[in-house]
């Protein structure tokens, strides 16, 4: 008896083997080529859109649209697959539908905030509101987008933190990088200093920048200067701003700056500093410490000190 058992037991397994365990490997190998197909076509689809001539833009929208596309293909394929799967297992999947309709619906009353991030994620990619590769602030944190799909978008500040945010938090985007960038310089020199010299050294820096192969072909367009913003405590303040390349603007910026650093030291005119009156206060027994101040003038042209 245990010998016909076993026969049994192994003729059942090798025709289950022969006829379903086939049938469940054809499946998962035609999951894997098809994986590779989607991966494949999307690639080559939205690749001819990323290779649009010298066009960040599109290069950033193509390889959003790349995540998310990859992301859905592969979760309907799954789902296709595991059906099949358990459709030759003899598993049947008709309640399984509909009982997991109504277990969605239950569900979906409570999963609110997620039915929520898939829609809000749904029109950020739909009206282009956010690329991998933009520097955003959203929902008070800001940094380099790495990854978007229609549950969170994830950032990556310049400390190297990592922020995943919910698409259900996001009111509003700041986005400082979609189509040009722009850099605004607020300049403050002492009230002795001839304003209209300034605005002639920050158009003589412009013209370098835009002159130098290393910087000029990120600047879209020449610096825009504003004129005299506004009368500070101790500065006059002219403000300019440059238009350049997405995420160009702050590397421009600081070599601007530099530049112009160095151009004020040639031509001595001053960057205003705060002016302080200092009080020396009383200890205890009424007294205070002794502050002595000495004062140091120029000597005028006999070799006396001026006053």
């Amino acid at each position: 008896m245990e010998g016909l058992d076993i026969n049994a037991v192994l003729v059942t397994v090798g025709e289950w083997v022969v006829t379903t365990g086939l049938q469940i490997l054809l499946i998962v190998v035609g999951l894997a080529v098809a994986l590779k197909a989607a991966r494949l076509l999307t690639d080559r689809v939205l690749g001819r859109l990323g290779r649009r001539k010298d066009d960040i833009e599109y290069q950033k929208r193509a390889d959003t649209l790349k995540q998310v596309v990859r992301y859905l293909l592969s979760t309907v394929l799954f789902g296709v697959a595991v059906m099949m799967i358990m459709g030759q297992l003899g598993i049947e999947i008709g309640p399984m539908l509909a009982a997991a309709g109504v277990v969605g619906l239950a569900v979906g009353f409570g999963a609110q905030n997620l039915v929520q991030d898939v829609l809000s994620g749904f029109f950020i990619l739909l009206e282009d509101q956010i690329r991998v590769g933009d520097v955003v602030e959203i929902a008070g944190k800001g940094g380099l987008v790495e990854q978007v799909n229609l549950r969170m978008v994830v950032l990556r500040d310049l400390a190297g933190n990592v922020h995943y945010i919910r698409n259900g938090q996001i009111d509003t985007i700041t986005n400082m990088t979609k189509e040009f960038s722009r850099y605004v310089f607020d300049i403050g020199v002492a009230y002795r200093e001839n304003v209209d010299e300034v605005m002639e050294i920050i158009r003589e820096i412009d013209e370098e920048l835009r002159a130098d192969p290393a910087f000029g072909p990120d600047i879209l367009q020449p610096i825009e200067i504003m004129g005299v913003d506004q009368f500070a405590d101790s500065a006059v303040v002219i403000r300019a701003r440059t238009t350049t390349k997405p995420i160009q603007q702050w590397r421009v910026g600081r070599e601007f700056n530099r530049r112009l650093k160095q151009r004020f030291d040639e031509r001595d005119i001053e960057f205003p500093f705060p002016h302080v009156t200092l009080y020396m206060g009383q200890g205890k027994e009424g007294s205070s410490p002794p502050m002595r101040v000495r004062l140091e003038g120029r000597a005028d042209a006999a070799g006396e000190p001026s006053a």
